[in-house]
């Protein structure tokens, strides 16, 4: 069991509060995914604009209950995302902020690099992107083609990045982000770089999609888009610690935010059927209450594996075993929700429908199930798991 403290209470309570501006955009946004533009001034999207940046870098969130949050644990982002994506989880990934590009950032910058790009992030509300997946080869670092190499002699000096990466969040409309490519060959040839989305030679545009369209998931082309030296992060670490380490570590901090996601979405579906139904069977009653423990149940997973991540960042196996479980009741829930209101249900309902097609995403988002369990098995066998436990999954 886990339990939140008082000082997380607060956080999830201010943000239940917030979230009620994302649901009243929910639709709009939906079918203007750049809708998101009018919306700078509410609390949440300023709050996400600096999420995670640390204080020391000049991020100043609006004090909760007489604190301030800087969303740099993984548990306080599960608490946010989760409360946000039951308002409307389009709303939540179309806001700007570092995210997944600040966590790799705290992972691999130096002092000058992380100035730089706080700095930017803290001027003005920036989308941010993180490109590592490529058309045909996934997330797979070892079949990684995008290459980073050294413009040729009198080109002034620097690097070239050419390649091409594809289902990137908001790449279409960032203004910086980090590109993985690869150096030279083997598993220590992978190396991330800071990218600009106005240099010449880089092409971004979004994709058509049916779930999570505030997110404009996009294709990115790199056509000797110019890289400084001062743009390579990890140059003060060792190899090892520069490429396919950094990308793990990230998405292993990131993951329990995917999973609170999918609660998120799973609640909204739940609450819904509250909301527009007024007479209930025994039976439906008995559904209902079952799919709600089942939401209490796989929340209290996400901030087990939130907590393990934040006492130390390899220890990204059980969350795994959380995005698995809240993607599957995420579309469980959806579907269940639109059982209660008959065949019709998706057409009469749009606000239904659009909880349906967001929660399809979630299985897809941060790595499918398969990846999932796979680095699940890989934790148990190394025995980061009591072999007296029940699996997680």
């Amino acid at each position: 069991m886990f339990d939140l403290d008082e000082r997380l209470n607060a956080l999830r309570r201010q943000f239940q509060e917030w979230g009620h501006d994302f649901r009243r955009h929910a639709l709009e946004l939906d079918a203007d995914p750049e809708a998101i533009r009018r919306y700078f001034d509410l609390p949440a999207v300023r709050h996400l604009a600096t999420m995670g940046i640390p204080a020391e870098y000049g991020n100043d969130p609006e004090p909760i209950a007489g604190r301030r949050y800087y969303g740099e644990s993984a548990l306080e982002r599960a608490v946010i995302m989760e409360e946000l994506a039951c308002a409307d989880a389009g709303m939540l990934v179309a806001s700007p902020g570092p995210l997944l590009a600040g966590v790799l950032v705290d992972l691999l910058a130096d002092e000058r690099q992380k100035e730089w790009f706080y700095g930017r992030m803290t001027a003005e509300p920036l989308w941010t992107f993180f490109a590592l997946t490529e058309p045909d080869r996934g997330s797979d670092a070892g079949a990684m083609t995008t290459a980073l190499t050294p413009a040729p002699d009198g080109a002034g000096g620097g690097l070239l990045l050419s390649g091409a990466k594809r289902y990137v969040g908001n790449a279409a409309r960032a203004q910086i982000g980090v590109v993985f490519a690869r150096t030279r060959p083997g598993p220590l040839g992978v190396t991330a770089v800071f990218a600009e989305s106005s240099a010449a030679g880089f092409r971004a545009e979004a994709l058509p999609m049916i779930g999570l369209r505030g997110a404009m998931i996009s294709s990115i082309s790199l056509d000797s888009v110019a890289v400084p030296e001062e743009h390579v992060l990890g140059r003060h670490l060792s190899p090892s610690r520069r490429g396919t380490w950094a990308f793990v570590q990230t998405f292993n901090r990131l993951r329990p935010g995917v999973a609170a996601i999918a609660v998120g979405i799973a609640r909204a579906a739940h609450t819904y059927v509250f909301a527009n139904r007024r007479n209930f069977s025994r039976s439906e009653r008995d559904r209902l209450d079952e799919l709600g423990r089942r939401i209490n149940a796989t929340r209290k997973l996400v901030h087990r594996a939130a907590a393990a991540v934040d006492l130390r960042t390899a220890n990204g196996h059980l969350a795994s075993a959380a995005k698995v479980r809240a993607a599957q009741l995420a579309e469980d829930a959806t579907l269940e929700a639109c059982s209660f209101f008959g065949p019709g249900a998706r057409f009469d309902h749009p606000l239904l429908d659009k909880l349906a097609r967001d929660a399809r995403a979630m299985e897809f988002l941060e790595g499918t199930g398969h990846m999932q369990r796979l680095n699940l098995f890989q934790g148990y066998q190394s025995s980061k798991f009591d072999r007296n436990e029940p699996f997680p999954v």
